[in-house]
């Protein structure tokens, strides 16, 4: 087991691997309940997301543990599934069926770009400044996430009326009223992760979200109450596997050419930002551990083929996305929460192939981890978050035409609640600061052209 994932050359321990592997789980485990709730607004069953949502996050998961060696998992998008349900199919009036076609063509998009070296060129061209601004901007993304995920930042509708009917509202952010058990639970889970943290007490961060889970019971915020029959997932499966090769799939998604334009506007949409929150973890958290040097990210850049940890990385997760077309979920991404099990000690593959053994455990004992509250894992975030966000200090904020892009970059990240949204500002702002300082020379043509996509890809959101 040495041998294969290097564990001494990466300073790293079975014992470690697996506990970091578990605390990953742990903290994601969220969406595989989340994500079916979600996609079942469309009309698809319940149960079939729920085990398409693992069986995709198992095979991304072991791509990248197995062939990339490197401690990251994948799951369904949280802000993919929502584009999904609520923005492609609410919205635009596309079925379940014709989405998870574009879904599975947004996956063999990525694998293109990725086997074409476009993505290594991407990555290449990022300036390191705003390389750390992304590492730090994910650890308030982090934070950000665990704190929405029990309420404790809520939001009051400028517009109650609105608000009712769905979609984007102008509201007042603040802070919750702390009358609510789920809260006390996330606190007490906080402040247990922190002190467990600071004392270096080992798997602090899984011993916090267990002992949060237990805490949780008397307050009735850890119950049973959703737990879902196996053999009833198990039975709906077949509606949504290989459902885009039937009639309501691909020929009917390109039985109307008239809304041909529509169909390539939102596989564009789908595919940039699959692709963007990948990079932006990958860059982000890669970076500030090691697991992803310098010397990785040069060979990437000059390497052909999978030269590279990066490479392998990358085209594990555009595998993923295409399963999960196939098996009936939204966009598979490589998941930030991954950085809960890295600041766990996780370092190569045998981190993923931990969380890959507890999707499938999960899967016959989904009641069990279905069990462990948000308010379990959202302190673990927040740790994490707190720990990512040092990245920071290494953007020189003297300069303002450092600090400009870095700090849309970082904080947009958060308020967008998107990687992609965030890269995407800092990208935008890096370039007009280097065209104001006459230094547009210095922008690589790279930049220029991803600066474009996204300009492109928000006006295109806006006249849709």
């Amino acid at each position: 087991m040495d041998r294969f994932f290097h564990l001494k050359e990466n300073h790293t321990t079975v014992s470690t691997e697996i506990t970091a592997g578990i605390t990953t789980f742990f903290a994601m485990s969220y969406i595989i309940v989340v994500n079916p709730q979600v996609l079942s607004t469309t009309g698809m069953p319940w149960g079939a997301v729920f085990l398409a949502t693992i069986i995709a996050s198992v095979a991304g998961t072991l791509v990248m543990g197995l062939f990339a060696n490197v401690p990251y998992a994948q799951s369904a998008s949280m802000g993919l599934n929502a584009f999904f349900a609520y923005t492609v199919c609410a919205g635009l009036g596309f079925t379940w069926q014709e989405t998870l076609c574009m879904t599975f063509l947004c996956g063999l998009i990525n694998i293109l770009v990725t086997v074409t070296s476009i993505r290594k060129l991407i990555i290449a061209c990022i300036p390191e400044s705003l390389q750390h601004a992304i590492g730090g901007g994910i650890g308030l993304f982090v934070m950000y996430v665990g704190m929405l995920n029990v309420g404790f930042i809520s939001f009051t509708p400028g517009d109650p009326k609105a608000a009712a009917k769905g979609g984007p509202i102008h509201a007042t952010p603040g802070l919750s009223m702390l009358n609510n058990p789920v809260l006390w639970v996330f606190l007490i889970g906080l402040t247990i992760a922190i002190v467990l943290t600071l004392l270096n007490v080992r798997g602090s961060l899984l011993i916090s979200i267990i002992a949060a889970t237990i805490i949780g019971i008397p307050f009735g915020v850890t119950t049973m109450s959703n737990s879902v029959s196996i053999s009833q997932t198990f039975s709906q499966l077949p509606t949504t596997f290989l459902a885009i090769f039937s009639p309501q799939g691909f020929p009917s998604l390109f039985g109307n050419l008239g809304r041909l334009p529509l169909v390539i506007v939102t596989i564009f949409a789908f595919s940039m930002s699959d692709m963007f929150d990948t990079i932006g973890t990958l860059v982000g958290t890669g970076r500030k551990t090691g697991i992803f040097s310098d010397t990785d990210i040069k060979n990437m850049a000059n390497g052909h083929g999978f030269s590279s940890k990066m490479d392998k990385a990358l085209f594990a997760d555009s595998i993923a996305t295409s399963v999960g077309g196939l098996f009936g979920t939204s966009n598979i991404t490589t998941y930030v929460e991954s950085s809960a099990g890295i600041a766990a000690g996780g370092r190569t593959g045998l981190t993923s192939v931990t969380v890959s053994i507890c999707f499938l455990i999960s899967m016959f004992l989904s009641p069990l981890v279905s069990a462990i509250p948000s308010a379990a894992t959202a302190g673990v975030l927040v740790v994490v978050g707190c720990m990512m966000a040092s990245s920071l200090k290494e953007v020189n904020w003297g300069d303002l035409a450092e600090a400009i892009p870095a700090l849309f970059a970082s904080v947009f990240m958060a308020l967008s609640y998107s990687i992609s949204y965030g890269i995407a500002a800092g990208f935008i702002m890096y370039c007009l600061v280097k065209i104001c300082k006459g230094k547009a020379k210095e922008v690589h043509p790279v930049m220029w052209i991803v600066t474009a996509l996204f300009i492109l890809d928000f006006a295109l959101q806006a006249v849709l």
